[in-house]
C-alpha cells in the first residue's frame, strides 16, 4: 500500500501545512497539487463540490506526491466510507460534540474488528495498491473537528477515542460557539484560551492537533506552538487575492466594480 505521507511526518514529529479545495474542478486542483504543499483538503462541506467532483480532484491530486483529504459534509457513515473507496487518504468530520459522536466517525473509517467500514474499495486500489485492505487501518486518518459548545465542554472524552488521529479545529465556528464574531485568524483573548486548550487535550492524548487559517502569519504562529496540521490557504483565497493585489498594483485604471472583502468564511 502507498503510505500516507502526512501520518509519517506526524510519526516523525514533524508538521503538514495543506490547502482547501472549494472550486469544483479537477485542473484547479491540480494546480493546488502541484504547489508543494504536504496535503489537500476536498470541501464537500462548505465548498461547491458534490461526489463526482470530488472523484476527479481526488484523481488529480494524485499526478502528485500530496495527500488528499475530504472534509464530509456530516458526521455520516455512508459517505465517509463512499470519500474513502474513492481514494480519500483520511477525512475530516465537522461539528463532533462528544465521544459518540467521536466513535461513531472513526467506526466509520476503519474495517472490522476495529469498526464498521464496509468492505468494497473502488478506485482507492488504483491510488493505493492491492494490498489496501491489509493496511488501510493504519494509514487512513480520521480527524474530527471540535467546533460546538459541547465539543469544547467533551474536549477531553472526545481527545480520548481510540482510534482518533487528530482534532481539527474550524476557527470560526469555535468563535460562534464562544459567542464571538467568526473571524478566522482570530485575536480575541477567549479564542486563543479555548485553541490553547484544544492544543493542550491533544498534546496529553498523544494525538495530531490541527487548524484553519487565513494567512502565513497565524499559519506561522500555529506551526510553532506545536500544531501538526494547518491549512494555509484555501483554493478561492489563492485565486482571489492574487488577482487582487495585481489589480492594486496598476495605475491609471480602475476596477469594474468595487472590490468586496475577502473572507474566509465557512470553515
Amino acid at each position: 500500500m502507498r503510505f500516507n505521507r502526512v501520518k509519517k511526518l506526524w510519526r516523525e514529529g514533524k508538521p503538514a501545512v495543506g490547502g482547501w479545495l472549494s472550486i469544483p474542478h479537477c485542473f484547479a486542483t491540480e494546480v493546488m497539487a502541484h504547489t508543494g504543499l504536504d496535503w489537500l483538503c476536498v470541501d464537500m462541506q462548505h465548498g461547491c463540490v458534490d461526489y463526482s467532483d470530488a472523484v476527479t480532484m481526488l484523481t488529480a491530486i494524485s499526478t502528485t506526491d500530496v495527500t488528499p483529504l475530504v472534509r464530509v459534509p456530516w458526521n455520516e457513515p455512508a459517505m465517509i466510507m463512499k470519500v474513502l473507496d474513492a481514494g480519500a487518504y483520511g477525512v475530516i468530520v465537522p461539528m463532533v460534540s462528544n465521544r459518540a459522536e467521536a466513535e461513531r466517525a472513526v467506526a466509520a473509517c476503519r474495517y472490522p474488528p476495529k469498526g464498521m467500514r464496509s468492505n468494497g474499495p473502488n478506485r482507492v486500489l488504483l491510488y493505493a495498491g492491492s494490498d489496501y485492505q491489509k493496511h488501510a487501518n493504519d494509514e487512513v486518518i480520521c480527524a474530527a473537528m471540535v467546533e460546538t459548545a459541547e465539543g469544547i465542554e467533551k474536549l477531553d472524552e472526545i481527545a480520548a477515542t481510540p482510534g482518533l488521529d487528530a482534532i481539527y479545529i474550524g476557527p470560526t465556528d469555535l468563535a460562534l460557539a464562544l459567542g464571538l464574531p467568526p473571524v478566522m485568524d482570530n485575536d480575541e483573548p477567549k479564542h486563543i484560551a479555548t485553541v490553547n486548550r484544544i492544543l493542550d487535550a491533544c498534546k496529553r492524548h498523544k494525538i495530531v492537533a490541527g487548524i484553519h487559517t487565513n494567512s502565513a502569519k497565524f499559519t506561522q504562529r500555529y506551526l510553532d506552538q506545536g500544531f501538526q496540521m494547518v491549512m494555509l490557504v484555501p483554493d478561492r483565497n489563492a485565486m482571489m487575492n492574487y488577482v487582487k493585489a495585481e489589480i492594486g498594483r496598476l495605475t491609471g485604471w480602475s476596477p469594474m466594480t468595487p472590490v468586496a472583502p475577502q473572507s474566509a468564511g465557512g470553515y
